[in-house]
This record gives C-alpha cells, structure tokens and sequence, in this order.
C-alpha cells in the first residue's frame, strides 16, 4: 500500500511538472523532491485532521454517554414516585443545553477566540452565532465542548429532585448553557479570556489557571449552581421540617429506590470520565500528546479508586464511633469515587501519579465532611451533587497549585517556570503564583456563578414558577405522566402508608378542581367573545 502511494505520488509530480515545463523536457530531481515532498507535507497533515477529528468525536461519546450516567444515578436516589419526573429532566438538560450552546452558548465561549498568539483579552466572545462563519474542520470540537456543557448543566438534575417544577428547570438549563457557562469557559479556556494558561504571552501572573478538564469551569459551575438552587428552593416536605414547618430533631432519610441504578450510573459516569479527561487534549498527533492522554488516563482511574476507598473507610469508621456497629456504606463508596474523579481533572495531565492518589484521597474525605455539613445545615441534596462537585471542583483546582509536576507543565503546556507549590517549596523557593492564579480562577467562577444564578433563581421563585406544588410534592411528581396517579398509588400501598391515599385523593380532587375552572374561564371567554362580536354586528346594522 504505501509502495503503491509513493509510486502514485512520484507519477503525479512527474506529469505535473512535465507539464508546465516551457520546453517539454523533463524535471529536474531537485524540483521532483520538492514536488513529492510538499505532496506527502499534504497527504500527512490530512490523515492527522482525519485523526483528531476521530478522536474527538470519539471523546466527546464518551462524555455525552455520561447523560445516561447521571440519568441512572438520579433515578436510584429518587424514590419511584419521582422517577419519571428526573428522567425527563435530565433528558431536558441534554436539549436545553444543545439549543442553547448552539444558539449563543459557543459563540459567548469560543466565538472568534481560537488564536493562541492573540494579544487581546476579552470577557465574552462575540462571533459564530448559530455556527455562523465556523469552519467545519471544528464541527468536532463544538460537540466535544457541547458534551462538557451538558455536562455542567445536569448536575443540577438529581439535586433539585422530587419537588421542582419543569418549566423552570428548562428556563434554567437553558439559562446555564447559553450565557453563564460560556462566560466562566471563555474567561479560563479561551486564549482570549483573563485567565487562559494556552495564550502565548501576558498570561494572568505569568502563569494563567490551569484547569485541564474542567474541575473549575465544568464541576464548580454546576455545583456552584446546584448549591444556590437548592438554597432558594429548600428541602423536600418532610426532609428536616414536619407538615407543620416544626423543625425534626433527626432529619428524616429519604432512600433512593435503587443502589443497582446507582451503581449502574456510577460505572457509566466513570467510563465516559476517560473521553472528558484525555479528551482534553483536543489534539492528539501533535509530539507526545498520546503519550500525555495515557498518562491521563491512569491519573483518572487512581484518583478514582483512592476516592471511593477513602470515603467507604472514613464512613464506616464514623458510623462506628456514633454507632457501635461496622457499616459499609455503598452510596459513599460510589459518591467518593465520583469526588476522586471531579478533584483529578484539573490537573490529571499535570501531576504525578502518587500525588493522583493523594488528590482522590482527599477528595473522598471533603465530600464525606461536605454531605455530613450540609445535613447539618438542613440543606437537601437528594443526590450528593454539591459536595461530589462543588467540594471537589474547589480542591481539584488548588490541588494543581500544590502538586503541578515541572516537567508536565513543560510537556503539556510548554512551560515550568512556575510550578505547583510543593515542589517550588522543596526547591527552597516560595513561588505561589500558580497556587494564587488557581484560587483567583476559584473566586472569580464562584461569583460569577452567584451574581448570575441567585437572581434568576430567586424570579423564578418570586413568580411561582420554581417548587412545585406542595400536594403534588407529597404524592410524588409523577402523578402528572400517563398512569402516575396508578403507579403512586400502588407505591403507597406498598409502602403501607396510611396517609398516601388521603393525600392522592385530595391531589385528584384539587386537579379537578382546576380542570373546571379553566374550563368555566374559556366559556365565559367565549361568550364574552361572542357577545361583542353580535353586538357589533348589530351596530353596523343599524348604521346601514
């Protein structure tokens, strides 16, 4: 095959050349190198586009499978009363976040910033609406960045479970996708932003943040947003206040339905975690980045497996001490695996191996700490998501500024001069500009994400388009989907609740109730209409 191809090549340029020769005679040799060289210069740069285009369509599968990852863990923590109700949500946050980062959402992002040689700094993009002028060598990479947009915005889904209304969570992954996220990726990816570590000069303290695969801007946004959300919307009836609004002394547990989806969802979340860490690289012909997306890829995993060991042991150990008995808790074992996963991404292309462990290590033990805090606090997460993501995203991105290996840094973004703060420390230096970038990148991302999203929330709240109804609430949110009110009955039944009957009663009557009065208000309507209408009729009679 490639004895054939050279022969072509050599034909080609040898009838080419012979052509626009003046005289007919044949090429000179330096002239058919030249020729044969430019060609194979062509046919290379094109099998290594070919590639790259591959391999990021193949990663941004991987990542976009991660829907069905987040669908699966949400619905085992909801219990089946709402399982329909998250599934069409997190079905949502793939939709609204298409239309919304294909619309505005990329533009804001990547929009005519691609340039690493820029010397511009921008807060926002301003070109390729709709993909308007995009070249379609970079079809590829807006749906590989579609893929980590979704991402962001589903994070939110399983938080906010059993008690949100549709509508607003629409309007609100559409919100996220289109204008907030852009924002925080064009500020730290893009070459443009004040933050960028891929520009080639006047970087933010001579070092910019480095978040390679999202800690900060993927995992801080949505946990960010998940934490205001929840705050603004409250917990679930009967989570820590009784019917009443008394206060429980022990909160009341709410179980998910199912640990197999749980854990299903978990196994796919940490499949398609590969494609969203070694898929970062964007390009991988250029030198040694397939020798970086390796190395990534084993970072991931022991990040991972030293997260969901860490928090399984301290679990058990607390339970112990408050409990006497030895329990091991599978719902911490996969939620720390998740948090080892989230706290590596930032730097998993940067740091050594042992310090990938150490990352996943306390990163298991935050998110223990943050779930036990927030439950103190009476803040209801159904699904952990604020300390898996929001705890993480914060030591993913400081954990750069601590562990970032010198000759990574080199490898990867081809520069060392300022490395992660041990290792400046070990050298007796007290360099920290890389650590004081991180937590510059930490505050402005937290900020931006409260200034935007805690109004957004508190309107949609103030217009009584954020909770859902109370009632609907308490008979499970999947009362309005063919057959709810027939599968939550049937749950009540075999739950033994005495009260779920009463409360599914007084849901169908108060529904009906709404039915006829809509339906009294679009009579009245109509003979409203109606009657101006004859009465106009008959005025322009009698002018006649």
């Amino acid at each position: 095959m490639a004895s054939s191809t050279t022969t072509d090549t050599y034909q080609t340029c040898l009838s080419d050349l012979s052509a626009t020769s003046s005289d007919g005679s044949s090429p000179t040799t330096d002239a058919l190198l030249q020729c044969i060289s430019s060609s194979f210069d062509a046919q290379t740069a094109s099998t290594h586009a070919s590639i790259n285009t591959f391999f990021l369509l193949y990663a941004a599968t991987l990542v976009f499978f991660m829907q069905a990852g987040f669908a699966m863990v949400s619905a085992g923590c909801v219990r089946t009363n709402n399982v329909q109700n998250t599934l069409l949500k997190n079905l949502l946050d793939a939709c609204g976040a298409a239309l919304g980062f294909y619309t505005v959402g990329y533009a804001f992002a990547w929009g005519g910033s691609l340039d690493t040689a820029t010397t511009e700094r921008t807060f926002i993009g301003t070109q390729n609406f709709f993909l308007m002028d995009v070249d379609s060598s970079q079809d590829s990479f807006w749906l590989f960045q579609l893929a980590f947009c979704s991402a962001s915005a589903t994070i939110v889904a399983g938080t906010l479970a059993e008690r949100c209304q549709m509508v607003a969570y629409l309007a609100y992954s559409m919100t996220l996708a289109g204008f907030v996220y852009p924002v925080v990726v064009h500020s730290i990816w893009s070459p443009s932003g004040f933050l960028s570590a891929t520009r080639e000069t006047d970087l933010f303290l001579d070092v910019g943040m480095i978040d390679f695969a999202g800690s900060t801007v993927v995992h801080l946004t949505g946990g960010m947003t998940a934490l205001i959300a929840t705050i603004v919307l409250g917990p679930r009836t009967g989570r820590f206040y009784d019917l009443r609004g008394n206060p429980l002394k022990v909160p009341k547990e709410f179980p998910g339905h199912s640990l197999a989806l749980q854990m299903l969802g978990v196994f796919i979340l940490w499949f398609g975690w590969y494609g969203f860490n070694t898929g970062s690289i964007l390009n991988i012909t250029n030198d040694l980045n397939h020798a970086i997306v390796s190395y990534t890829a084993i970072n991931t995993t022991l990040a991972a497996s030293a997260g969901s060991i860490m928090t399984l042991f301290l679990s058990t150990v607390v339970a112990e001490r408050f409990t006497g008995e030895i329990v091991f808790s599978l719902s911490y074992a996969m939620n720390g695996c998740l948090s080892g996963l989230v706290a590596i991404g930032a730097g998993c292309s940067v740091v050594e191996h042992w310090a990938a462990i150490i990352i996943g290590l306390v990163g298991g033990a935050l998110y223990l700490a943050c779930s036990k805090f927030l439950v103190k606090k009476r803040i209801d997460d159904a699904v952990d998501g604020i300390p898996v993501h929001l705890t993480n995203g914060i030591w993913g991105a400081l954990s750069v500024g601590l562990f970032a290996a010198p000759e990574h840094l080199e490898q990867v973004y081809g520069r060392s001069d300022h490395a992660g703060w041990f290792y400046s420390w070990g050298q007796g230096s007290a360099d920290a500009k890389l650590l004081g970038s991180q937590v510059v990148g930490i505050l402005f991302v937290s900020g931006w994400v409260m200034i935007t999203m805690f109004p957004f929330f508190c309107f949609l709240h103030y217009i009584g388009y954020l909770r859902a109804d109370s009632l609907e609430e308490v008979v499970g949110l999947d009362v309005g989907y063919t057959q709810g009110i027939l599968h939550t009955r049937a749950q009540g039944q075999n739950e033994e609740d005495e009260n779920m009957e009463h409360y599914i009663n007084e849901y169908v009557k108060q529904r009906e109730e709404r039915v006829h009065i809509k339906k009294i208000k679009n009579e009245n309507s109509t003979h409203s209409f109606g009657g101006r209408l004859s009465s106009s009729l008959h005025s322009r009679k009698g002018r006649i």
